[in-house]
């Protein structure tokens, strides 16, 4: 064991401790107060509601811990346990493809489609036990299926090029290789964020224009106000999977859009759409979207110069146990180990995240009204089940939305 292997396994084993220490306190807090609903709630969120909310935050969040074990076992057996080097020597001998390029791309989607694929039965628990328990669920198991092939199948056809690409230019380019392929993601990352509302997801799921003409025109008002073109405010068949209510702001350029689930045209009144739709208008506003995207680049650049160091240094492939060392395994090991170290992360994104939020909050209680701002946010954290009494610790590290007590509070001004 070198150096760096007892530095990669202290990583994971803190981040288990410190996931386990955050569970154990948002357990404590939901548990403590599960029995009486909040005072400012108390008007508008029953009992039993809170109750529901109370029990499914946990039920949800033991099963991430279940499901981060999962992943966790799975990282440690594909690297220590050889099986990251048996998939290299298939593709790369045993199989021997026409090309040591598609090899190593055949490598990289291949570790992609097991892990999936070892994942899967949490994810398939999670919608059929867990969602159907609360009386969320509304997939089918067909339906879940198809979903499954078509993920795997866009894994691979969308992810394949652009490995493709980045391994093309690790084994072609000498120096600052790094740099070009970080320009190559964010490249890639630009087109999918601008093809992905018109090409990726009508194919999950159904998008129509908003056909109700009253509230179509109070919101082209609000757009017009606000200085916001788009393609349009699009209702989308959420309610085909699931009860939850949400609304979004996708794409960029000529193709951005806002989305609404049907599930939440259902819940509010035509002032709340419109104080939600102001929220999402505010955070492009306030050019989060962009912020982000920096925020990501920078992320990622940072990654790739790392990665640019550790790329031929033997003590890196020892620590890890690897022997076959490949263009393709230096990046899927690179992949796979970094979540073990920018969990430490989390809670700075986070901060910045529910700061997003406040500042969208504040751009629609400008441009709309307050009030109805907050009757939509309680109407969705009762029908979405979300506790109303979360640890605070837990949030702050977790949470990129603020919890409701505070979020209404910034709103009412108190």
């Amino acid at each position: 064991m070198n150096a760096f292997t007892a530095i990669f396994i202290t990583a994971i084993v803190i981040s288990y401790l410190v996931e386990q220490w955050l569970a154990r306190k948002q357990t404590i807090a939901v548990t403590t107060h599960r029995g009486e609903v909040p005072e400012a709630f108390k008007k508008t969120i029953t009992l039993k509601q809170h109750q529901k909310a109370a029990d499914y935050t946990l039920d949800k969040m033991n099963l991430g811990l279940t499901e981060g074990l999962v992943s966790t076992m799975t990282l440690l057996i594909l690297i220590f346990g050889g099986v990251l080097n048996s998939i290299a020597i298939l593709w790369f001998q045993d199989i021997g493809l026409s090309s040591q390029l598609l090899s190593g791309v055949a490598v990289v989607l291949t570790v992609f489609i097991l892990s999936h694929l070892i994942e899967l039965p949490v994810h398939w628990y999670q919608t059929f036990k867990v969602e159907e328990q609360y009386g969320f669920n509304k997939m089918t198991r067909s339906q879940f299926a198809k979903d499954q092939l078509l993920q795997i199948t866009l894994m691979v056809v969308i992810a394949g090029p652009l490995i493709a690409a980045i391994l093309w230019v690790m084994q072609n380019q000498k120096e600052y290789w790094w740099l070009i392929a970080w320009a190559i993601l964010i490249s890639f990352s630009l087109l999918m964020s601008w093809l992905y509302p018109v090409l990726i997801a009508p194919l999950f799921n159904k998008f129509k224009p908003l056909d109700d003409p009253e509230l179509n025109e109070r919101i082209q008002k609000l757009m017009d106000k606000c200085g916001f073109q788009s393609k349009g405010i699009f209702v989308m068949d959420g309610s085909r999977r699931s009860g939850h209510g949400n609304a979004y702001f996708t794409g960029f350029g000529k193709n951005k859009r806002i989305v609404f689930f049907d599930t939440l045209l259902e819940k509010l009144s035509a002032n709340e759409v419109e104080a939600v739709l102001a929220h999402e208008l505010g955070h492009f506003k306030r050019k989060h979207i962009l912020k982000q995207l920096v925020a990501s680049s920078i992320m990622s650049l940072i990654g790739f110069a790392i990665m640019g160091l550790v790329y031929t240094q033997e003590w890196f492939y020892e620590g890890l146990g690897i022997t076959a060392v490949t263009p393709s395994i230096a990046l899927i090991l690179f992949i796979l180990i970094t979540p073990s170290f920018t969990f430490f992360l989390q809670p700075l994104s986070a901060k910045f995240q529910r700061k997003f939020e406040f500042e969208a909050d504040d751009y629609a209680a400008e441009k709309t009204s307050s009030s109805h701002l907050v009757t939509a946010l309680v109407k969705l954290y009762r029908d979405n089940a979300s506790t109303l009494t979360p640890d605070i610790t837990y949030s702050n590290f977790y949470y990129s939305h603020p919890p409701a007590s505070i979020r209404i509070d910034h709103l009412t001004g108190k």
